[in-house]
């Protein structure tokens, strides 16, 4: 289903009913031209290690935080010991917290550092196994991918993701460029002809190719001479960043339609 239109939806409200009755008369009016993503393949494996892995970031910052929360009120002589520590020391040391005492409050601190620590230590290790799986699925489905210049497993599993497991149904590079919100929005204003940022798209997509871009912006020579020329030519960082986004979608996506286009049979079979 496309996007309903935003005019008739504010006039006639939205529920599970009209959003159905919206989607049928869509479909047998024609107007509903978009191609679903198919979920059979190896990048729906990968949507579904990300998306355990994302949880699992997400808890082990939480966890993290409370540690350390829990540690600024703890008392004087417990608080000190863990003073000063990195993440990963810390967590290390508050795992091996024991308490024989099981009452009071340094005993409560201490057994709930000890708890949330091995928390986070779990968590990690969940971390790393999705990780590993990931990097597999991406090496096995697009190894090419991995070949551009700052492109990891991450970045990569997020724009195979967008793309689906079957890419024909973007029209173009184009399509895959607004599907990221990397391609060009007019704000021009009389005399002032120039381009923004496309803040819409799917926004894991567009920060992998932020990542791959500020990559390349630090490591690139290719990539710094292009920002050194632009910058010449009176354009601004941001509107630079976002010319090499336009740019690495095009290139990227026809490594990606590559990878995940099944080959054509051969003729007489």
């Amino acid at each position: 289903m496309n996007r309903p239109d935003r005019a008739m939806r504010r006039s006639r409200g939205k529920s599970d009913a009209v959003d159905a009755e919206a989607a049928a008369v869509a479909v047998l009016s024609g107007r509903a031209t978009a191609i679903p993503k198919a979920a059979d393949g190896q990048v729906e494996q990968m949507r579904i290690y990300k998306v355990a892995k994302d949880s699992a970031i997400k808890s082990r910052t939480q966890a993290i935080n409370q540690m350390k929360m829990l540690l600024v009120n703890a008392e004087p002589a417990l608080r000190e010991s863990l003073t000063g520590l990195g993440t990963a020391t810390l967590v290390a040391r508050c795992a091996a917290l024991r308490s024989d005492d099981h009452s009071g409050v340094e005993a409560a601190c201490r057994h709930a550092l000890r708890l949330l620590a091995m928390r986070i230590q779990q968590l990690t290790h969940e971390i790393k196994d999705l990780d590993g799986r990931i990097a597999a699925a991406v090496k096995t489905t697009a190894p090419r991918l991995l070949q551009q210049f700052g492109v990891g497993p991450d970045s990569a599993a997020a724009l195979l993701i967008a793309a689906g497991d079957n890419p024909e149904r973007l029209a173009s590079e184009a399509s895959f460029a607004a599907l990221c919100g990397v391609s060009p929005v007019e704000a021009s204003s009389g005399k002032n002809q120039r381009h923004r940022l496309n803040r819409g798209g799917n926004r894991q997509a567009n920060a992998a190719l932020f990542r791959v871009v500020i990559t390349r912006i630090r490591r690139h020579q290719p990539t710094r001479d292009y920002i050194a020329r632009r910058t010449q030519d009176g354009l601004s960082k941001r509107e630079i960043i976002r010319c090499l986004k336009r740019y690495l979608s095009r290139t990227l996506f026809k490594i990606i339609k590559a990878a995940l286009t099944p080959p054509a049979p051969a003729e007489g079979t």
